[in-house]
């Protein structure tokens, strides 16, 4: 009768955040607006610009479900007597679902969703086509816990164990939250507003605090916005409003990697009807965060018993490693012509960079792209208004020794100043400030073996040696467990210093403790 003992393992419990699957589309969002009856005819659009705002997403099994909202601007010449520049401000809303293998519900889902292009194409008059093309990536995280073998009490039995020690990154906890920002924007006392034209957000300086079991996470929301007053003038007004949040993880510190991002998920700037001079702004931000621990664990790959018979089950699971967060600023300064603008009053500038390809190599990344700059102008100092736009190359390496080839890298774009001069040539100065924020990591795959039974003594034939010839992909460890030897005797026997170093051909000795009777 065979008899089996459960053996006595230690046991290290680690959260593997694993990357489940990947998707990269673009997002199709499109609707009609229709001129409110207080507003000008249209005679033809000036410039369209917008942001995207996500009110609901939903994680569900086998799918992905967002909804939300494309916020558009839309400057237009007016067919007028004047022939004014006037806006249409307008939502377009959508609801879309994704199929996504391998997807349940309790999985984090991290969603990046920008403009890309908005087209607009004039209907009538008094109503107006919006097609919006979204950059949509969507990455899907599964957190399990997993505990790993790291060693077992009964070596005293002669069991070998084949060890691996790894750094890696397991996940401590992860939260969201949402903070609004609220502010009253004042604009000049002159100036009575008679609509809002434009409006561009960016988050920028963001910043964690790590205290007792929270994550305070920080930034500022960026606002230009541009209006038209009464009496048919282009004005242009600047804010910054500070918002912050409170993300509950247990067991945080101020030693752990901490992944967190900022989202916009709702916009409203309007006049403000109770206060002349002023504009209401609401910008609600949602803020995660994703906390891990690094961790050196020593990791058990295989085991055998020379003179038993050892059963146990062997899985593999993939977990995060050489987990990094870079910042790099890259500056662009060129002299871009535009013969239309000339002396020409600028109003403001739009800039989208847009990365194309990026590279890794060890020590390296390289990133191509262009940045798109629109350009919002008087029109031959007039009042009129145009715009055009150019497009400048953008080519940025960042350099770190952590930095290896296979490494998964996420990246976004934060713009931190620019600045734009006409020159006396006609030429005009660009100065941008980009920062770039890397994330950088790897996945690993490594063997966990559970449930480890040791069965009495092997029947087996006593040999004092055997010899081996070795072949390719041998090591001493699968030649020491298929002859029941032991990696330290053969090394011993056949005067091996290095332990990892055989090659195929090589004559070795092998003391065996002893060999299965073959049937």
């Amino acid at each position: 009768m065979e008899v089996f003992m459960q053996l006595d393992a230690n046991k290290e419990k680690i959260c593997i955040n694993q990357l489940v699957g990947q998707k990269n589309d673009i997002l199709e969002v499109e609707g009609d607006a229709i001129v409110n009856d207080i507003k000008p005819d249209i005679l033809n659009i000036i410039s369209v610009n917008g942001n995207v705002s996500i009110y609901k997403r939903e994680v569900l099994d086998g799918k992905i479900k967002l909804e939300g909202a494309v916020n558009v601007y839309v400057i237009y010449l007016a067919d007028d007597e004047t022939g004014s520049v006037r806006s249409l401000n307008t939502s377009v809303e959508f609801s879309k679902s994704f199929d996504f293998d391998g997807c349940k519900k309790e999985m984090d889902l991290d969603e990046i969703l920008n403009v890309k292009n908005i087209e607009c194409k004039v209907i009538n008059s008094r109503k107006i086509n919006i097609r919006a093309f979204l950059d949509l990536n969507v990455k899907l995280y599964s957190n399990d816990n997993v505990d790993i073998i790291n060693d077992v009490n009964s070596l005293s039995d002669g069991i070998q164990c084949l060890n691996d020690t790894l750094d890696i990154n397991s996940l401590v906890g992860s939260g969201t939250t949402r903070a609004m920002a609220r502010d009253t924007i004042l604009i000049d006392n002159t100036d009575n507003l008679a609509e809002i034209l434009k409006s561009d957000i960016t988050i920028t300086n963001k910043d964690i605090k790590i205290s007792y079991n929270k994550v305070l996470a920080k930034a500022d929301i960026e606002l230009k916005i541009m209006y038209l007053t009464e009496d048919n003038r282009i004005q242009m007004v600047q804010s910054s409003i500070p918002v912050m949040g409170f993300v509950d993880i247990q067991n945080v510190s101020d030693t752990n990697t901490c992944n967190t991002k900022y989202k916009l998920r709702n916009v409203i700037i309007k006049p403000n009807n109770s206060e002349e001079h002023s504009i209401n702004v609401e910008v609600e931000v949602e803020m995660s965060c994703s906390v891990f621990e690094r961790k050196q664990i020593n990791v058990i790959q295989d085991l055998y018993s020379p003179t038993n018979t050892l059963n146990f089950t062997k899985r593999q699971v993939t977990t995060l490693v050489n987990k990094e967060n870079l910042q790099e600023t890259c500056n662009i300064q060129e002299a871009v012509s535009i013969p239309e603008i000339a002396n020409n009053k600028i109003y403001d500038v739009c800039v989208k960079p847009n990365i194309q390809k990026e590279s890794i190599t060890n020590g390296r990344i390289e990133f191509e792209g262009e940045v798109e700059l629109e350009f919002l102008f008087e029109a031959n100092n007039s009042s009129r208004f145009d715009s055009k736009t150019t497009k400048l190359p953008l080519n940025f390496s960042v350099n770190n020794s952590n930095i290896e080839e296979g490494m998964a890298l996420n990246t976004n774009i934060e713009i931190k100043t620019q600045n734009f001069v006409v020159l006396s040539d006609g030429n005009i100065e660009t100065k941008i400030e980009l920062l770039f924020e890397i994330s950088v990591s790897r996945n690993e795959k490594i063997n966990v073996i559970d449930n480890i039974d040791l069965e009495e003594k092997k029947e087996c034939n006593q040999y004092s040696m055997v010899i081996y010839f070795v072949k390719p992909k041998d090591t001493l460890w699968k030649i020491a467990k298929s002859f029941d030897s032991t990696v330290e005797e053969i090394a011993r026997v056949n005067e091996i210093e290095n332990v990892d170093s055989i090659m195929p051909g090589m004559q070795l000795f092998i003391p065996r403790y002893c060999s299965r009777k073959m049937a």
